[in-house]
Parts: C-alpha cells; structure tokens; sequence
C-alpha cells in the first residue's frame, strides 16, 4: 500500500503544467526534495523548475528548507476543500473508529482513482500491523482487498483496463492471472467482501467490504481491516467490515436524499 501518481503527466508547455509536474514530483513518503531531484523527476530545465518551485513558495505551496523543498499547508488547506472526499472523510470518521475500537485492527478507507486506489484514511494503534500504506498513498487495484472490492463494482471500462493490463507482481502471492482475479471479483459480488493475503505486502492479511451508493450497483468508497499473519484472522472480521460498510453507506444515502429535497 505505497505511493505514487497515476494521473496523466501533465503538459510542460504551460506554467501550470509545470508546476502541477514539480507538486506531483513527490511521493507520500518523501519528505523534502532537492531541486536536482525535482528536475530529474520532472524533465524540466534547471532554471524553469527553479523559478516555478520559488513561485509555488510565495503561494505556500512548496516550503523551502535547507534540504530542498517539501509540499506545504497549504496544500493541505486546499485538500481539505475537496468537497467530495471532504464529506466522505467526515460521515465515514465515526464508522472507522467503531470499527477500530471494536478489533484494535489497522483500519483503512480508499476510493478508487483510475485504476488504483488512494487511501483516504487511516487508523492504527500502537500495535497495529506494519504497513506501508499512507493516507494519500495509492496501490494497484489487483492486489488490495480495498482495490477488488472497487474493481469488482467498478465500470466495464476499468474493469477491461486492468485485467487486460500485465498485472504487476509485488509479492509472490499477487494474483497476476487474469481468469483467477475475474473469479475473485465474481466471488466479491456474491458475498460482499475481499480478501488479500500478502498480495500488496508480505506478512499482511486484509479484508475489505464496499461502501455502495443508493441503487447498490457502484462502490463510492471501500473499507478495510489488516492485520498481520499469524494474529489476524480475516475471515473472522467480514461481518464487521460489512456492517461498517453498510452503515456508512446507508449513512450517505440519508445525508444525499436530504440534499436533494427542495
């Protein structure tokens, strides 16, 4: 459950295609870059990625530090405007901490990007499982239990996007044969939850249930419990996940009903 950026590069034509190049240059788990680090990422002329990082500095974008840049608050100001992942984090927040008290489990919420998942949050205790999943951060869709429960909700069009696409392996239990991932998805329609084990990290188990909007047809959101092998039993923990999930759900449709009455 790392990081990374799926969305297309964008154009090094105009300012704000190189700015937008020079934000998405970071990672979740980087810290500060050097400018020498932002221009191999980027491709961009030393000078250019120079004057664009001094301009995004002035609009708190990027703070400047004795070890380079690293993305600043008000960044985060901004995400936190997202008007739709905004609402979701506030309605879901209670059912993730229920759900944390119950199982003392690392609990996560994802929503789908593409074809990956980014996690939206994230709650774990001082014994929670060793992970290198982010708040922000992003993985494969394949290989989570979060992203199967989105893909197997997910459009045709993603669907066909992935499974047709070489699935990468990033432990040597990842599902990577596309018949044996399109049974996997079949079975999560049937009983409303995925399972992982160790397919996105070794030594982690996971189990995730959707969180589907009205009609029951789509996943807005997917939530997940992991925990480690050897203590964390999956299977024991889908009736929880589900009923979060569900309750979540039913949670949303409430507050959207009444936003639609006159």
């Amino acid at each position: 459950m790392t990081s990374g950026t799926s969305s297309s590069p964008p154009h090094l034509d105009t300012v704000l295609g190189k700015a937008v190049a020079l934000l998405r240059a970071f990672h979740v788990d980087d810290t500060a870059l050097s400018l020498a680090e932002l221009v191999r990422r980027t491709g961009l002329p030393k000078a250019t990625a120079h004057r664009v990082a001094g301009d995004l500095v002035e609009h708190r974008l990027l703070d400047r530090t004795r070890h380079g840049y690293r993305l600043s608050g008000g960044l985060f100001e901004l995400g936190m405007r997202a008007a739709p992942e905004r609402s979701l984090l506030e309605l879901a927040m209670p059912f993730l901490q229920d759900l944390y008290e119950r199982t003392h489990e690392t609990v996560h919420l994802g929503v789908q990007d593409g074809v990956e998942v980014v996690y939206v949050a994230k709650i774990g205790g001082h014994r929670q499982a060793r992970s290198p999943s982010r708040t922000g951060g992003r993985m494969p869709m394949h290989c989570t239990a979060i992203g199967k429960v989105l893909l197997a909700y997910a459009s045709d069009d993603v669907r066909t996007a992935v499974l047709g696409s070489e699935l990468e392996r990033r432990t040597p239990h990842t599902v990577v044969a596309p018949g044996l991932l399109r049974r996997q998805l079949t079975r999560v329609l049937e009983t409303g939850v995925a399972f992982e084990r160790e397919e996105s990290t070794p030594g982690l188990l996971c189990v995730a249930a959707p969180v589907l909007d009205p009609d029951g047809r789509t996943a807005v959101a997917a939530i997940s419990i992991t925990g480690p092998v050897g203590r964390f039993r999956p299977e024991s923990h889908q009736t929880a996940v589900r009923a979060a999930a569900t309750s979540l759900a039913s949670t949303l449709g409430r507050r959207g009903r009444t936003a639609r009455q006159p």
